[in-house]
């Protein structure tokens, strides 16, 4: 049984081709550039030739392939986009036009002149990944199942903060399942609120294989959790420290204790040692990351968690986890089946037992630990 896990996050999208017939450290893997960085690079190709660009496909993530379509607007070169592509930079319209960004129909895109550069928005392109593992004798046309992973402020109404919305999209969750598994979803069971899952999905509906679509941050931590020094602890509280976004989560048998959500940008050392704290001892309030212009705080257990008991404080993941590397909190960098990288993969993988259980016993066995299967990847068709 073959699972691809794809973790798209800004910087990287990281990818591990799960095979039950391996040790999971086997497993073949990539890590390459991110889907919006690819769009940033072709925006800022197309600025330095001087030509016009159209964006069209589904609503993606924004950050660097926004900041690129900024910067051709203000250089003096038109960016065309249809109503879908143009949400990955806001879901307000108003807004797009205020950028200088001409909003035309799918139809139109086809009727631009030659000049004009087309750019195809999506977070999720499974024929790119085909062709990579194609060009090393590896097949994707047997999969069980596809998982992916991408960050989703979902759709907020008008005049209702967009940071708000997703807090508040977590806390329903949690309060329903309070498990990290359950930000999972098969693709016909994605909220309709989740508009970056749903355009996972679209990007996803010619491929045969069950999909399964995940928050990144919730895939991280849980993959975080398979870390071998980190399942010693009964109790612990993790954070992904990601390029843009920064997420901790403490975990009980019980489930989720509590959470909160900042902008990685907007915090340095100290003040992170200080969230988590708050956080692990149960005195950290919403309005303490939302007033300062984080996502929120949510805590669910009355019962502090000591950080001083164990061989470490806070377990630590995300691409920019350096930045807890002089911490007094005795931080754990996590490194699931030897590779941070992978966290979401692993997590996702996880998470797709729970939403396909015809798939979860050999996904459970796959991810346990010290399997005593030896042989090499090269030993199977």
């Amino acid at each position: 049984m073959k699972i691809l896990a794809v973790d798209v996050g800004t910087g990287t999208q990281d990818i591990v081709l799960f095979d039950s017939q391996l040790d999971v450290e086997n497993s073949f893997k990539l890590v390459v550039p991110a889907p919006t960085m690819i769009i940033h690079r072709r925006l800022k190709s197309a600025t330095q030739r001087g030509v016009p660009v159209a964006l069209h496909g589904v609503t993606m993530g924004g950050g660097p392939s926004h900041w690129a379509a900024e910067a051709h607007i203000k250089t003096g070169y038109p960016v065309y986009a249809t109503p879908s592509a143009a949400r990955s930079f806001n879901d307000d319209l108003d807004q797009i036009r205020e950028m200088g960004i001409e909003l035309i129909s799918d139809d139109e895109v086809s009727r631009l002149p030659s000049d004009v550069e087309i750019i195809e928005m999506r977070d999720f392109d499974f024929e790119s990944i085909s062709a990579a593992f194609k060009n090393f004798g590896v097949s994707l046309n047997d999969l069980a199942a596809v998982a992916v992973a991408v960050f989703d402020h979902g759709d907020a109404p008008a005049g209702y903060s967009d940071r708000q919305f997703r807090f508040d999209y977590l806390n329903e969750r949690i309060s329903i399942s309070n498990r990290l598994a359950d930000f999972a979803f098969s693709r016909q069971d994605v909220p309709r609120i989740m508009t970056r899952l749903q355009a996972v999905v679209n990007s996803a509906s010619k491929i045969d294989a069950p999909l399964v679509v995940m928050d990144t941050a919730p895939a991280a931590v849980l993959g975080a959790t398979f870390d071998p020094v980190i399942q010693t602890k009964e109790r612990v509280l993790i954070a992904n420290i990601g390029n843009f976004h920064t997420l901790a989560f403490r975990l009980s048998p019980e489930g989720i204790e509590g959470v909160f959500e900042h902008h990685t940008g907007l915090i340095d050392l100290p003040k992170l040692e200080n969230l988590l704290r708050a956080l692990a001892d149960g005195t950290l309030k919403h309005e303490d990351v939302f007033g300062d212009h984080g996502h929120g705080a949510l805590i669910y257990s009355d019962q502090p968690l000591d950080l001083n008991k164990g061989s470490f404080g806070v377990g630590v993941t995300g691409p920019r986890q350096s930045l807890m590397q002089n911490s007094t909190l005795r931080p754990h960098f996590a490194a699931p089946f030897g590779d941070m990288m992978l966290a979401g993969c692993y997590g996702l993988l996880s998470a797709v037992g729970g939403v396909l259980p015809d798939l979860e016993e050999e996904v459970i066995q796959g991810l346990t630990l010290g399997s005593s299967r030896a042989a090499a990847p090269w030993e199977f068709d």
